[in-house]
């Protein structure tokens, strides 16, 4: 028996429809659940065939899992080695260059000095940011949240400067984002899998 496990956390909407949707297709031989971690030993297979990554990005303990497991053979999506490199940031300026469209999108030092700084530890950042030219650019309504992370934590509605700023400050040391607000009337995730083939 072939075994594909979704990780995560207290989200739910997603993972079962993800469980429901696999085992409805009744392919004799495979069966999708929950991981289920019950001991990690180093070198040692973690059972799952293939694990769909939800939660790892908040869980350390987790992401260790998912390193072991892929090494030991498990198709483990979203790669846990390219974690360090997978922040929202990031992938939406890689976005910009290869023509996806994203939300107009700036990031924002943190509001609070980060441990073990100073403001000398700032001397290349200045005072005050082009704030004018960065709410131009995103525009109001506006989401503010963590430039890394996810599962809606910190997440702010802004409808305007004097609520950015209020809500800024209760931010403390976490690195933001400012992104204009997109209205949809449809979501969709999209995983790609071995990269060869996308429809």
């Amino acid at each position: 028996m072939k075994k594909i496990g979704i990780l995560h956390g207290k989200e739910r909407s997603f993972p079962e429809a993800f469980i429901e949707r696999i085992n409805s297709k009744n392919i004799e031989g495979i069966v999708a659940e929950s991981v289920k971690i019950n001991k990690v030993i180093q070198g040692e297979s973690s059972g799952y065939s293939v694990i769909i990554d939800r939660i790892s990005q908040d869980v350390p303990f987790y992401r260790a899992f998912l390193k072991n497991a892929a090494l030991c053979g498990t198709a483990v999506i979203n790669n846990p080695f390219w974690w360090s490199a997978d922040e929202k940031f990031f992938n939406n300026c890689l976005s910009t260059k290869i023509g996806v469209a994203v939300p107009k999108t700036a990031i924002l030092p943190s509001y609070k000095l980060p441990d073990d700084t100073t403001g000398e530890s700032f001397s290349n950042l200045a005072y005050p940011l082009d704030w004018k030219a960065i709410f131009d650019y995103t525009g109001f309504p506006a989401y503010m949240k963590p430039f890394a992370g996810g599962g809606w934590k910190n997440v702010y509605k802004l409808e305007s400067i004097e609520e950015f700023y209020e809500k800024h400050a209760e931010t403390e040391q976490l690195v933001m984002l400012l992104q204009e607000e997109i209205v949809f009337t449809e979501y969709y995730r999209c995983y790609c899998i071995g990269g060869k083939h996308v429809r």
